[in-house]
């Protein structure tokens, strides 16, 4: 029975099995412990104990497995923003609990993928989609239950994403301690918030 296949970014085609899978974990074993940095196809068909051959019947490079590594990462996180509207007290809470959440998982993922990052800019566009129309459903419900004031919500998506986006490039340039820029971003965050809100 032949394998199945699915097509990679060149049209060409990918076989796509178990073994696709396990070189998909063997990498995302790899970033987690040493960085996105130290993946190479010889680390990987180390660890699988096959050939080069086995690698490249399934991808193009090691690229293509780290952006399918970046993008599992992100869509964990994109699953727990579960939203608390119950009042604005409640409102207010889930937003710096999920800021702050997001924060921990982002700090070490852009640890691991740091270089990865500034190779690969255009990583970052599909998260600031999807970011940007979640800040807008959340606003406009916060708007409609009285929590926060009327604004550009265009300029308030954009801001938001930027602080936030700023706040880990610089935090982890800088290689402040985890903990340490928890601290202060839960602090910036909290008054950046504290200007929407009525």
């Amino acid at each position: 029975m032949p394998e199945p296949t699915t097509q990679n970014a060149l049209g060409k085609s990918k076989i796509h099995d178990a073994v696709s899978d396990k070189i998909i974990e063997i990498v995302s074993e790899i970033v987690r412990n040493e960085g996105a940095h130290k993946v190479t196809v010889r680390k990987i068909v180390n660890e699988l104990g096959r050939t080069n051959r086995v690698f490249y019947n399934r991808f193009a490079n090691c690229d293509e497995v780290l952006k399918i590594v970046y993008h599992n990462a992100f869509i964990r996180i994109r699953e727990h923003t579960v939203p608390d509207l119950r009042d604005r007290e409640h409102f207010f809470q889930f937003c710096i609990h999920t800021a702050v959440s997001v924060l921990k998982k982002t700090y070490a993922i852009k640890w691991q993928f740091r270089q990865y990052l500034f190779e690969h800019d255009s990583e970052t566009e599909e998260e600031r989609q999807w970011w940007n129309a979640i800040i807008k459903k959340y606003y406009q419900v916060a708007l409609k239950n009285g929590f926060v004031r009327p604004m550009d919500e265009e300029a308030l998506c954009f801001s938001i994403w930027c602080f936030c986006r700023g706040y880990y490039s610089n935090a982890i340039a800088r290689e402040i301690p985890a903990e340490e820029a928890v601290r202060y971003f839960t602090f910036g965050f909290t008054s950046l918030l504290n200007g929407l809100m009525i």
